[in-house]
């Protein structure tokens, strides 16, 4: 059924949850504005839970296509492409705001197909594959692929300060903006402190007793998240020190390192301390029970698990990466080691055991301030100015 409405925009990802955990302002924003906006993914896909209805309900357009998130499935990838043309063609989209690599790639391969009708490219970069530190073939292959798609690209956004010097050179369309923004918005209504009472309450739920220390860490099971140098470090912890201070580990998330993590979680006799969550969709009511978050993933665009745990005032022992540099203070809201760093993670996870009263609080204060440009109002702020600056490419 081909839409007459003059204004159709789509937004474009890999994993069909992504729009409704990250992206439901900025249909509202769309739809204030006047879009109809249509989301094409792949349904399959459901890295993120969600419920479809929710979609319907906010007059959501969704379209399936078969979008693999790996760059390498050709197959897959060209035949998302060519759903992709179709549905441009029958829904008279004049905009794409794509998300993640692929989705960026062929968003601006959409681009240029029709570049006559001029179709505008938003590319919002989560985390650029190219960064410092990054394999070779990262630092060239990606990084040239992305410097010749930006020519293609009309409004081009990233989350963090690496990335935005990075990108400094690169050449978009004419007329082309770039800008960087505050992430996908962080939502303090829903990640804030507990009270006391609501603390003891949610741990005693968790089987964690007052005086038990409980680190957590949330994030996808895979090499990147690194959830397996945290295992060897509270190994290494206790073989070397049998009576330290006891910690309790939780792991909220899923993915196809699961059978392995609970394979290392046997072969490292870790059963007694670690608990894996699977998918959860209530983390704070986890998060909120937790001394300190752990977030030690090799590369982060930004990473919001650590911006959430910060607003709930639970300091974070991140790993050093563009990211985490966003917000992170090194024994001020939390500490601050390399992602393979076994010996820092072990001194992390000492130093955030042992805080006194006096440092945990002065460690809460730093906590919500670094952590308040990241409030989705203001997020909504810089979004809703893109899309304005849209209307008038349009």
């Amino acid at each position: 059924m081909r839409v007459n409405s003059d204004k159709n925009i789509l937004i474009l990802t890999t994993v069909s949850g992504f729009l409704c955990k990250f992206e439901i302002e900025n249909v509202k924003i769309l739809q204030q504005l006047g879009y109809v906006v249509h989301y094409a993914t792949n349904m399959k896909e459901q890295h993120y839970h969600f419920d479809e209805k929710e979609l319907k309900r906010l007059n959501v357009r969704v379209h399936h296509i078969d979008i693999a998130r790996s760059p390498y499935m050709l197959r897959a990838n060209a035949k998302a492409l060519a759903q992709l043309t179709e549905i441009v063609e029958q829904q008279n989209i004049q905009a794409v705001h794509s998300h993640a690599p692929v989705g960026g790639v062929l968003a601006r391969l959409l681009g240029k197909r029709f570049k006559e009708r001029n179709l505008k490219v938003i590319y919002t970069a989560h985390g650029f594959h190219f960064y410092k530190g990054a394999p070779l073939i990262n630092n060239t292959i990606y990084y040239h692929v992305e410097k010749h798609l930006a020519k293609g690209t009309d409004v081009l956004l990233v989350i963090n300060e690496e990335d935005y010097q990075s990108v400094q050179k690169f050449r978009l369309r004419k007329g082309g903006i770039l800008r960087k923004i505050s992430g996908v918005g962080l939502d303090m209504e829903k990640f804030h402190p507990f009270s006391e009472a609501k603390r003891k309450e949610q741990r005693k739920k968790l089987g964690i007793g007052e005086t038990d220390i409980f680190a957590l860490s949330v994030g996808e099971l895979n090499a990147n998240k690194n959830q397996g140098t945290i295992l060897k470090a509270l190994a290494k912890r206790r073989q070397r020190d049998a009576d330290a201070q006891c910690i309790k580990y939780g792991i909220c998330g899923d993915g196809f390192l699961k059978e392995h993590i609970h394979s290392e979680i046997k072969r490292l006799q870790l059963e007694d301390v670690v608990t894996m969550f699977q998918y959860c969709t209530n983390i704070p009511e986890i998060l909120g029970c937790a001394d300190f978050l752990i977030f030690p993933s090799q590369r982060e665009g930004l990473g919001m698990a650590g911006v959430e745990a910060l607003a709930m005032q639970i300091p974070v022992l991140a790993s050093n990466n563009r990211g985490t540099r966003e917000y992170m203070q090194h024994m001020q809201n939390g500490y601050v080691c390399e992602y393979n760093d076994i010996e820092g993670f072990i001194k992390g996870m000492d130093y955030l055991a042992t805080l006194t009263k006096e440092q945990r609080s002065a460690m809460q204060s730093s906590a919500t301030e670094s952590v308040k440009r990241f409030d989705k109002m203001l997020v909504r702020s810089e979004m809703k100015a893109v899309y304005q600056k849209l209307d008038e490419m349009l």
